[in-house]
């Protein structure tokens, strides 16, 4: 009634008089302002926090991707703020929704999932961009806050996971197996040149196969023992066979045939001729010649 207000120490103070706004700003505290011609509008100078809804887009490998964030931004200029945009929370909500929009279809979905730094970096400076300087408001931060995939998405990007964990462990055993063959013939070497390492290495492990509650029972054999009766057994002489004989393999005789199944040996007479014995039947008595 009398005129006077108060402004508090985060806001600013515009004069109207007759719906023009007076130069300078009202500072925190009381002020006065004529109640017929005057009225004043406070603006808050505080950081406003604004939840971006979700926005669904495409990105430039053609995946659906719906994302959301959160923007930070603060009034600079208070007669900008109320002179030059009729509602700048809307008017900054709307850049925001949009500007989401086109960063997302402008990126990769990989891009996207792993720089989210750069991504909020850039998504800054293009909301920052028509807000600064025409309506008097400063973007702090810009946060991407969710990124939602489709179901598809998610097992494809699962299974590509395993995969690659699959393939990582595939390699690591590969290489053990190498490292270990490598260890192992350099063992080989160091046995061949000491024949007692080996017995050692045999003793080793009838102790470890031992120590275990089992009724395996052990026997090792020293190799030196196979080598002595390797180099004892006599050789057996090699005989001539007769022509038309078999030879018998690797020096060991036929074994003897029963007599059952042998073969009947069939003489032929002396006064047959040599021409014919191979042509006359079996059966056939042999022919007398007449006398001249």
């Amino acid at each position: 009634m009398f005129g006077f207000k108060v402004v508090t120490q985060y806001e600013q103070g515009i004069v109207f008089r007759f719906g023009r706004a007076l130069p300078g700003l009202r500072g925190p505290g009381l002020t006065w302002v004529n109640p017929f011609t005057d009225r004043l509008r406070k603006v808050n100078m505080q950081i406003v926090v604004a939840a971006v809804p979700g926005q669904e887009a495409i990105t430039r490998d053609n995946v659906t991707l719906k994302v959301d964030a959160v923007v930070y931004y603060r009034v600079i200029d208070a007669l900008k703020a109320i002179i030059n945009v009729q509602n700048y929370t809307c008017a900054v909500s709307q850049v925001a929704q949009t500007s989401l929009r086109s960063v997302i279809g402008q990126s990769d979905m990989d891009h996207i999932l792993s720089e989210r730094d750069k991504i909020n970096a850039h998504l800054k400076d293009v909301i920052d961009a028509p807000t600064e300087e025409p309506w008097g408001i400063r973007v702090e931060r810009v946060e991407i806050k969710d990124v939602s995939l489709p179901e598809s998405m998610k097992r494809s990007m699962s299974r590509q996971a395993e995969a690659e964990r699959e393939r990582r462990a595939r390699i690591i055993s590969a290489d053990g197996e190498y490292q270990a063959s490598k260890k192992l013939a350099q063992a080989a070497a160091v046995m061949a040149a000491d024949p007692a390492a080996l017995q050692l290495r045999l003793l080793q492990t009838v102790v470890e196969v031992a120590a275990e509650k089992n009724s395996t029972l052990v026997m090792p054999v020293p190799v030196e023992l196979l080598r002595f009766f390797d180099r004892a057994a006599p050789a057996t002489p090699a005989v001539p066979a007769a022509a038309g004989e078999a030879v018998p393999a690797a020096g060991i005789p036929d074994p003897p045939v029963p007599a059952a199944l042998a073969v009947p040996v069939i003489t032929l007479p002396d006064s047959l001729p040599a021409g014919g014995a191979e042509t006359a039947p079996l059966n056939t008595a042999p022919k007398t010649p007449a006398p001249v």
